[in-house]
């Protein structure tokens, strides 16, 4: 039996997948790229942004128009809104929060579906030693599979929602679960999850909950795992990042120390490896931070600080609890201890009562910033979000128009930066090849894309000299520094 898995939305739910990837191959499900393949058929939603909620209704009306034909199940999980979800609960079959993934096994069961690791078991005349699936690698650790014939109730899927509600794991457990990572060079590791900042425009807090730090001796062994195996980049993941550790009251390490304990190991180990995070925000972004990034070359000379808007006023609305003042001062601190370091940021127009003057305030904040990278949003309300209460007021076209004005002051940094670069060698992460060219691509240090005039496949997944001879407004790209 084969599973096709989508997911949507930002980086946390892309480590998310990998450890739905682990349980339901634990379940001797095989993955396929194919959605007409599948019997089973999941989505990772992302009700942050209405686009990806769109995309999830497109897929289910597919789905289930199938299911007059062919049997097959189909879930969903990720970051789902309350309405959201009482909506989906009216499409799919199964739907389950990531602190409930452990069950998902437990909940096939019920809706009376035979899993080939159950298959398995009963073909087996010793049970107890019987494998999980076809392939050992895959056993999910702390998963009884053990009843999985059993009990095979048909429940709808509002019966099964209802009753794992009372027994739902919490989010350590779904820590403690195995990912099945996606790459052999690049990972994803989750440090906390949930929100306490309740940004007035976002929904993370509603969908993922309150921040939890996860423990910190399991974030450091995951790290040196990785690193042993030869791992080339590795990005901590966590909805403020920054305010690791706070949760805990002083039993944990603070998120400095934390990088720090990395930045010793990655000195320690002489190896060639970069280290990331996202996102902080700037309420909780001290100097000390800074200060241990420039003491460590593993950790990567590349910040991820999210604008939203250059206006006081709109950053009182947005309940960002900081002012421009707080955010001019950590980026000037990074400048000048980080003087190499790419700055990126998010940013969004036409939040609800954006005035021109106020539209201008983060015209002149990206101008005077210059950003390597910017992800500008046009704002649209989320159900559950507190300015969703309040007028979208702010016409379509006229946040389009700012979108453009700013992605042309943002290019033009960019730009400046990149060219900055021409004739020099600098190491760079490759990735992959390029469709249309054969070329091969990755990105610097910096995470700046950069495009290798090269078609040597072996040098996938290894950081190599690059001469920089093309500088764009948004990648680079050159040749090796020196012949193989």
């Amino acid at each position: 039996m084969k599973y096709h898995l989508i997911t949507l939305g930002c980086q946390m739910n892309k480590s998310d997948s990998e450890r739905v990837k682990t349980v339901v191959e634990g379940m001797g499900f095989v993955p396929t790229d194919s959605e007409e393949d599948a019997n089973l058929l999941g989505i990772l939603a992302c009700s942050v942004r209405q686009k990806s909620i769109d995309k999830v209704y497109s897929k289910i009306l597919k789905w289930n128009k199938r299911k007059d034909r062919e049997s097959l199940i189909t879930f969903i999980s990720g970051c789902v809104l309350p309405k959201d979800r009482e909506s989906f609960m009216k499409s799919f079959d199964l739907i389950f929060t990531m602190d409930e993934l452990l069950q998902f096994p437990d909940m096939l069961v019920q809706y009376g579906v035979v899993t080939p690791a159950g298959l398995m078991r009963r073909q087996d005349t010793s049970p107890e030693t019987a494998p999980l699936a076809s392939n050992p690698a895959h056993a999910v650790n702390s998963l009884n599979l053990t009843n999985l014939l059993q009990q095979k109730k048909k429940l709808s899927a509002k019966d099964i929602q209802l009753s794992i509600n009372h027994e739902a794991a919490n989010i350590q457990n779904f820590w403690d679960i195995q990912p099945e990572y996606s790459s052999e060079f690049e990972a994803f590791i989750p440090i906390q999850n949930g929100c306490d900042k309740f940004c007035s425009f976002c929904a993370v807090p509603y969908t993922r909950g309150r921040e939890v730090s996860r423990p910190s001796h399991e974030i450091l062994d995951e790290v040196k795992n990785l690193v042993d195996k030869g791992y080339k980049s590795i990005t901590l993941l966590g909805q403020n990042v920054n305010s690791y550790g706070l949760d805990k009251k002083g039993d944990e390490l603070s998120f400095a120390q934390l990088l720090d304990e990395i930045g010793q190991y990655g000195n320690s180990t002489g190896k060639q490896f970069w280290v990331y995070f996202t996102s902080p925000h700037p309420r909780d972004m001290n100097q000390d931070v800074i200060d241990v990034i420039a003491r460590y070359d593993c950790l990567a000379k590349q910040i991820h600080l999210p604008l939203q808007s250059g206006d006081d006023r709109l950053l009182i609305k947005m309940n960002r609890n900081h002012s421009m003042e707080k955010y001019r001062s950590i980026v000037q601190y990074i400048r000048e201890k980080l003087p190499t370091a790419t700055l990126f940021t998010d940013i969004i127009v036409g939040f609800t009562s954006e005035s021109d003057e106020q539209f201008q305030h983060t015209a002149e904040a990206m101008r005077e910033f210059a950003y390597n990278m910017a992800y500008v949003a046009v704002y649209s309300p989320r159900p559950g979000a507190r300015s969703s209460r309040w007028d979208d007021d702010v016409p379509m076209q006229v946040k389009k128009e700012r979108l453009h004005y700013l992605s042309d002051i943002f290019g033009a940094s960019s730009s400046i930066w990149n060219k900055n670069l021409l004739g020099k060698s600098i190491p760079v992460l490759i990735t992959g090849v390029e469709k249309k060219t054969g070329y091969l691509m990755g990105y610097n240090e910096g995470r700046i894309n950069v495009r290798i005039l090269h078609t040597d496949k072996s040098l996938i997944g290894q950081i190599v000299p690059i001469t920089i001879t093309t500088a764009l407004e948004f990648s680079l790209a050159g040749e090796l520094s020196q012949p193989l």
